[in-house]
């Protein structure tokens, strides 16, 4: 597939899907949501690829959809059959995804922030909820994310009000796991993702299927339980005997991702 809404590109275990509509704040378009889930289906089936990074071209990282489509077609008729394209292959996606929010994320845009599993904020990064401004609801899972990122009170807040906050908000709401400055913040999320591509791949991908299992499953003993069988899996692995050998050895260990 020929992106023009996206960029793609694969370094170091590391992919990276951009959006690429900077002169429209990265608005999201149908043809853009086939795209991001094509680069998707591409760094899951890519064994290179140990995590992904979801990030914006130039001042913005995503203005959701354009309030200038919603008035010409309607918010029902948006989007068509794509609109939930993207969150869903995001919520199946077995590999680590961060969002790199780079600039202001509105509206569907923050919805899309919220379906990665980390965020990485620049301090130039604002979130809003801006869906009662158009006065519909948020479309593309924010009714079920935020809740169980920022818990309930604070969700309908930003929910009801739409109103805009800033990076440093976003980390004490826990919205954001780190804010970093504009200049270094190419650098520093390219670091954390390192982390994560040179990390033991087996481990950090069970964690993170049991970790959006155990959402559903309420009761302890039976996560217990699932944790153990998964636990048998991961020891049988390579990674699981490098890092207490290299802990022995007193060196860093060398994860192959399996």
């Amino acid at each position: 597939m020929e992106y023009k809404d996206i960029l793609y590109s694969q370094e170091g275990g590391i992919a990276t899907i951009t959006l690429n509509r900077p002169e429209t704040l990265n608005a999201t378009t149908p043809r853009m949501q086939e795209e991001i889930a094509h680069a998707l289906a591409t760094a899951a089936q890519d064994g290179e690829v140990r995590v992904v990074v979801l990030t914006g071209m130039g001042r913005a990282f995503c203005a959701g959809a354009n309030p200038r489509a919603l008035a010409e077609r309607g918010a029902g008729g948006w989007h068509e059959g794509t609109l939930h394209t993207v969150a869903k292959t995001l919520w199946q996606f077995h590999k680590p995804v961060i969002g790199a929010i780079n600039g202001p994320a509105v509206g569907g845009g923050m919805d899309l922030a919220s379906l990665c599993d980390i965020r990485l904020a620049s301090e130039r990064a604002r979130f809003s909820m801006a869906y009662v401004r158009m006065g519909t609801i948020p479309a593309q899972g924010g009714l079920w994310l935020l809740p169980r990122i920022i818990g309930l009170a604070n969700a309908l807040d930003l929910i009801w009000t739409g109103r805009t906050i800033d990076a440093h908000e976003a980390l004490r709401l826990g919205y954001v796991q780190a804010v970093y400055p504009h200049e270094e913040f190419p650098h520093r999320v390219k670091e954390y993702a390192q982390r994560l591509a040179t990390g033991p791949t087996v481990a950090i991908n069970t964690a993170k299927a049991l970790a959006y299992r155990f959402l559903a499953v309420p009761d302890f003993l039976e996560a217990l339980r699932q944790t153990d069988e998964a636990i048998d899996l991961v020891n049988a692995t390579e990674d699981a005997k490098e890092g207490p050998r290299a802990w022995l050895e007193r060196r860093e260990p060398r994860f192959q991702g399996r």
